[in-house]
């Protein structure tokens, strides 16, 4: 089986709504069935759990736990972050309070299994656990209109949502000034900011 997991804090981190999603596919022979897909708010806003770090491990989490009920074997874990990956391969220690209970409880979960093989991927292997994470993210505000307002001064600028349908990008409504930036400036080619 071969879960990827995602989690992000957005629109701004930390301090966002942090939310997450997670894919289970199982491989057979060459090809990858879909199992399970599923996404959810990791911690609400404003407050001290609402960082991309705390949605990241509770992707991990809630992936490997739903995992675990269904499946014994092999399993590869695939996530573009660079920390969960490395703290859950021992290369990193965990030093964080409010980490440290989510770190325990996938390690636990590691164990129902035969073998667990943790690889981190790079975001555009990612995009399906990614959209998940975004997808959680945006029925949160749409069901919160009081957070959308405490938000407004994060989302992307006029300017950058205009360049961005020039450049021939979606763009969703509750989209942060960081998320418009990271992608004009991979579409242009260019490191920075732009904004």
């Amino acid at each position: 089986m071969i879960l990827y997991f995602d989690g992000a804090a957005e629109p701004v981190n930390p301090g966002g709504v942090a939310t997450y999603g997670y894919v289970i596919y199982e491989r057979i022979g060459t090809e990858e069935k879909k199992v399970k897909s599923s996404f959810g708010v990791a911690c609400e806003p404003f407050s001290d759990c609402s960082t991309n770090n705390y949605a990241e491990y509770t992707a991990l989490v809630e992936g490997l736990s739903y995992l675990s009920k269904i499946y014994k074997g092999r399993v590869l874990v695939r996530g573009d972050s660079q920390l969960v990956v490395r703290q859950m391969n021992g290369i990193y220690s965990v030093r964080s309070p409010r980490i440290y209970p989510l770190y325990k409880k996938a390690m636990e979960l590691k164990s129902s299994f035969s073998s667990v093989e943790f690889q981190w991927i790079p975001r555009e292997m990612n995009e399906e656990a990614d959209k998940l994470s975004k997808a959680a993210y945006y029925e949160y505000l749409r069901n919160h209109p009081d957070v959308i307002r405490r938000f407004s001064s994060y989302f992307a600028t006029p300017k950058q949502i205009s360049l961005l349908r020039k450049l021939g990008y979606e763009v969703s409504e509750f989209m942060s000034k960081r998320e418009a930036s990271k992608i004009i400036s991979k579409a242009l080619g260019k490191k920075g900011r732009l904004f």
